[in-house]
């Protein structure tokens, strides 16, 4: 098992390329993006830190129950 290749999560094609993009980098790259549009979202005022971190405890909650 630990010599297979691993699987990528996605292929991006362009014209003739194809880049195989593995579960880690697109991962990260989920998160940076979701950090970028919380700070800009704080930024802008739209939301307060305060409001981001209360929808963040409730979607914990939502999302990790213990049953």
């Amino acid at each position: 098992m630990a010599d297979e290749p691993k699987k990528p999560a996605i292929k991006l094609v362009t014209g003739d390329q194809v880049r195989e993009i593995s579960y880690e980098e697109l991962a990260l790259s989920v998160h940076m993006s979701q950090e970028a549009l919380v700070k800009v979202l704080i930024e802008k005022k739209i939301i307060s830190p305060e409001e981001f971190l209360k929808a963040l405890r409730e979607v914990k909650k939502e999302r990790y129950r213990t049953e």
